[in-house]
This record gives structure tokens, C-alpha cells and sequence, in this order.
């Protein structure tokens, strides 16, 4: 990749499934600008490593962002706060993962311009403080 690179071949290189010290170990060989872990309200495992890359100004794309599981059950506290803001489940899970961090880069998968327009909208919910402590709590 540093060869690329070097020979314009290549502008930036991101990683994914790694670690703080793979990250570490790859900055220095190359400058990194992307991770792409899995993590969502529910998968919290690379905790460690979207800290390390909001200390670093690396930004942070979640793969499966919406997994929100029983979560997002008519009577679970994701829909009951979707309820309270008008918003959906989805919705809320994008908002909380860009209210999670300003590295942040979720992307939603989606086959339907509707659905597209409908996780987009989640960009535009501000949650309270205590709205995503409620919802950092309920995973």
C-alpha cells in the first residue's frame, strides 16, 4: 500500500477489523484515514478501538450500524424513544452513533430510495444527552 501510494496509485488507505495496536502498527507504515469495525447499539466491541481513532482524528465507519435487535420491539426502549422524537428505530440508532462521536461515519446499507430518505433523516435528529445515555445504557 506504501508503494502505491508513492507511485499515485492510491490516495488513502483505510483498515478494517483491527485493533488499537494494528492501527498503530499500520500508521506507522502508511497514514490512515478510515477504521471500518463493526459496532452498533448492540456491539460495542470496538469501543477501544473508535476512542483510539477519535484521539488520533481517524474517522470510524461501523458496519452493521442498525443492528438494534429487541432493541427496536414495539415495547423496547429504542422504539419508545423513536416514539418520543417521531422518529424510527433506525433513525434512532444512526443518531445515536453520530451523537456518539464526531468521527463517525455510519452507512447504512439499503435497496430503496425510500428507505435511503428514511436513514438519512436520522442524521437530523439531535438527541439530549440523556437520551443517549438512555440508549448507551439499554444495549
Amino acid at each position: 500500500m506504501r508503494d502505491l501510494m508513492q507511485e499515485g496509485k492510491i490516495r488513502h488507505v483505510g483498515l478494517s477489523e483491527v485493533s488499537v495496536a494494528e492501527i498503530t502498527l499500520a500508521r506507522g507504515i502508511v497514514p490512515i484515514v478510515t477504521v471500518q469495525n463493526r459496532y452498533n447499539l448492540v456491539d460495542r466491541q470496538s469501543e477501544e478501538v473508535l476512542d483510539h481513532c477519535e484521539q488520533q482524528g481517524i474517522g470510524f465507519i461501523p458496519w452493521f450500524p442498525l443492528a438494534t435487535g429487541k432493541l427496536a420491539n414495539a415495547d423496547g426502549p429504542l422504539a419508545r424513544a423513536a416514539e418520543r422524537l417521531r422518529a424510527t428505530p433506525a433513525q434512532m440508532a444512526l443518531a445515536w452513533l453520530l451523537a456518539r462521536s464526531p468521527v463517525m461515519l455510519p452507512i447504512p446499507g439499503t435497496s430503496s430510495v425510500a428507505h435511503l430518505e428514511e436513514n438519512t433523516a436520522g442524521a437530523l435528529l439531535e438527541l439530549s444527552a440523556s437520551e443517549v445515555k438512555e440508549l448507551s445504557e439499554t444495549a
